[in-house]
């Protein structure tokens, strides 16, 4: 893998495959780059891709002794840097709100942003994450439950049911999951007080360049409708479902969702 180094001294890895516009996938929660590799293959055929570890995980450091979510906008501002040209941005589900918020940041440097739905809960369509969320998983981490600390991300943030749980620690991407674990509350922080089932803030992002927001068709109605709150407060925003696609797409459908995202970016 490449490595660029960012503001504070992290070393971020990344891949660039592909040839045309350049694009940057940013990886959701307790995922790293290869998580996007399919993804990332289906959209080189249109597009240079750099599909990055995220700080923290995989091949990427992480210098930073207080975790920001500026230190990891300006993880993108570097492999912006290293482009040399004005890229689109992709991210799901966390990811998604990063993207988002670096969009917000580093407006006039995004072509175009791309969001596969953005974990946000604004109604009572499901439980909200508890607000002591961040600090449960800090304390897990910190005293070695790593495992812990993913079921914990699995059932409160993401809603699976609990009896789910033994099937999913069978696979091996739990590990995966269990050694990115001291990451997780960083999507937290992304995320903020936007999974309290309240209303999206009005104010908090100012994105003006042309915005895609995707669902899958099969996905759960408070994702679809939080996705459809976002859209509204973008100047440029568009939403589209996926027929027949779930919150899974990034890896069970990429061509599927290679296909939107290609549209959207070269119509």
């Amino acid at each position: 893998m490449l490595t660029v180094i960012s503001k504070d001294g992290t070393q971020i890895a990344y891949e660039k495959i592909g040839s045309g516009p350049a694009i940057i996938v940013v990886a959701a929660a307790a995922a790293d780059h290869n998580d996007a590799t399919p993804l990332a293959q289906q959209l080189a055929q249109s597009f240079t891709v750099y599909n990055y570890d995220r700080r923290g995980r995989g091949n990427s450091t992480d210098n930073s002794s207080t975790y920001t979510v500026d230190r990891e906008i300006e993880d993108i501002e570097a492999l912006i840097h290293v482009i040399g040209e004005t890229p689109s941005l992709f991210g799901s589900s966390a990811g998604a709100v990063l993207a988002l918020e670096a969009a917000d940041k580093l407006d006039n440097r995004i072509a175009k942003l791309a969001l596969y739905e953005p974990p946000f809960i604004i109604n009572d369509g499901r439980a909200p994450v508890p607000a002591d969320y961040i600090q449960n998983l800090n304390k897990l981490v910190h005293d070695g439950n790593r495992s812990d600390a993913v079921e914990y991300f699995m059932t409160a943030a993401i809603g699976v049911p609990a009896e789910f749980l033994d099937y999913m620690k069978a696979d091996p991407s739990w590990g995966n999951m269990e050694g990115m674990a001291h990451t997780l509350a960083y999507d937290g922080l992304i995320m903020g007080d936007t999974q309290s089932g309240k209303p999206l803030p009005t104010d908090r992002w100012h994105v003006h360049v042309p915005t895609l927001v995707m669902t899958g068709e099969n996905s759960e109605p408070f994702i679809q409708s939080a996705a459809k709150a976002l859209v509204e407060l973008l100047p440029h925003g568009e939403y589209r479902a996926l027929p027949g696609q779930d919150h899974s797409a990034v890896m069970m459908a990429p061509d599927v969702l290679a296909g939107a995202i290609t549209e959207f970016i070269q119509p």
